[in-house]
C-alpha cells in the first residue's frame, strides 16, 4: 500500500512538472510570435500579463461555482501582501529587460537560485547538504554558459534587476508557506490571489507599458491572427500559473528555480528548430553541463530525505518521552473529560 502511494505521489509529481514546463515553454513561443517586430508587434508585455491573470481569476470563479473547488479563508491582507510582491516582481523582471542587457538580465535570473536559499535559510530555517549545494552550482554554471553573452551594468538597470530578483524570489517562497499555513491547495489558492492581480495590472499595466515602449494599448489595431495568440497566450499562461503554484507547493522554491532551468535549455532548442535561432557548440556544451546539474541536485535531494526522515522521527520520539514524563499528556486526558 505504501509503494502504491509512492509511487502514486511520483507520477503526480512528474505530470505537475511536465505540465509547467510544456505550458512554460509554450508560453514563451506564443508570447514571441505576439509580441516580436517580425510578428505581430503586440509590445505591451504588462497588460498582457493582466489577461493572463484575468483568464486565471475568471476560470477560479467557475470552478467555486460549481463546487469543483472550495473557497478558504486565506487573510486579505496576506493576499493583497502577496499580490504587491508578485506584481512588483512582473513590473521589475520588465524593467531589468528593458534597461540591461540580456547577458546581465540571464545573470540577475540565475542569482535567484542562491538568493531563494539564503531567504530560505533566513526566513525558514532550512538548511543545504553540500550535495545539494554542489548541485546548484553546476547548474548555475552550465544555464550561464549557455546564455549568458554580453554583460553590461548601469545603476537604474542594477536596482530593477535587484528588486526583480527579491521580490521573484518572495513570490515563490511565498507560495509554498501560504498553503502550508492554510493547509489550502494550489489552484485555490491561485484562484483568491488572481483577480487582485488581474484587477491591479489591467489597471496598471498600460501605464507602464507606455513608459517601457513608448506605446499606447489604445493605438495598437488588433488583427484576427493576433487575437488568436493572444487567446492562445492566455490559456497557456492558465496551464502555467496552476502548474507554477503545484510544482511549489509539492517540491520547494530551490528545486523549482534549478529545475526550471530545463525550460531555457527547451527554449534554445525550439528557438533553434522553429525560429532559426543559432546554436554554437557554447550553448550545447552549456545546456550538457546545466542537464548534468540538474540530474545530481535530483540524486542530492532524494538522499537527503532518509536524513530528514530519521530527524523527524528523532523528533516525534522526544515529544512522546516529553508527554509521559512531563504534564502534557494529563492535560490531554483532562481535556477529554471535560469535552466528554
Amino acid at each position: 500500500m505504501e509503494a502504491e502511494k509512492k509511487h502514486s505521489s511520483a507520477v503526480s509529481n512528474v505530470g505537475a512538472w511536465a505540465m509547467n514546463v510544456i505550458s512554460s515553454v509554450g508560453l514563451i513561443m506564443a508570447n514571441k510570435q505576439l509580441m516580436s517586430p517580425t510578428g505581430h508587434a503586440f509590445a505591451f508585455a504588462t497588460t498582457l500579463t493582466g489577461f493572463h491573470f484575468c483568464t486565471t481569476a475568471l476560470i477560479g470563479l467557475v470552478s467555486n461555482a460549481t463546487g469543483y473547488t472550495t473557497k478558504k479563508n486565506v487573510p486579505l491582507w496576506e493576499l493583497l501582501w502577496f499580490s504587491v510582491v508578485a506584481n512588483t516582481s512582473i513590473t521589475a523582471m520588465n524593467l531589468s529587460l528593458m534597461l540591461n542587457s540580456v547577458g546581465f538580465y540571464q545573470i540577475s535570473k540565475l542569482s535567484m537560485i542562491p538568493v531563494v536559499c539564503f531567504l530560505e535559510w533566513l526566513l525558514n530555517g532550512k538548511h543545504y547538504s553540500s550535495k545539494v549545494k554542489m548541485a546548484v552550482v553546476v547548474v548555475v554554471i552550465g544555464v550561464g554558459v549557455c546564455t549568458v553573452t554580453d554583460v553590461k551594468i548601469n545603476a537604474h538597470g542594477f536596482l530593477c534587476a535587484c528588486v526583480a530578483v527579491l521580490s521573484t524570489s518572495l513570490q515563490q517562497i511565498s507560495i509554498g508557506s501560504l498553503q502550508k499555513k492554510y493547509s489550502i491547495g494550489s489552484f485555490e489558492l491561485l484562484s483568491q490571489t488572481a483577480p487582485i492581480q488581474a484587477l491591479s495590472l489591467l489597471l496598471l499595466g498600460p501605464f507602464v507599458d507606455y513608459f517601457l515602449t513608448g506605446k499606447l494599448l489604445a493605438s495598437y489595431k488588433i488583427s484576427s491572427a493576433a487575437f488568436f495568440f493572444i487567446v492562445l497566450s492566455c490559456s497557456l499562461a492558465v496551464f502555467c500559473n496552476i502548474s507554477q503554484y503545484l510544482c511549489i507547493g509539492r517540491f520547494s522554491a530551490v528545486s523549482f528555480q534549478v529545475l526550471g532551468h530545463m525550460k531555457t535549455v527547451c527554449v534554445l532548442i525550439l528557438g533553434w528548430m522553429l525560429f532559426d535561432s543559432e546554436l554554437t557548440l557554447k550553448n550545447i556544451l552549456g545546456m550538457s553541463i546545466a542537464v548534468n546539474g540538474m540530474i545530481i541536485y535530483s540524486w542530492a535531494v532524494e538522499g537527503d530525505k532518509p536524513m530528514q526522515y530519521r530527524k523527524d522521527a528523532t523528533s516525534d520520539v522526544k515529544v512522546l518521552m516529553k508527554q509521559v514524563d512531563g504534564s502534557s499528556l494529563l492535560k490531554d486526558v483532562e481535556l477529554g473529560k471535560s469535552q466528554g
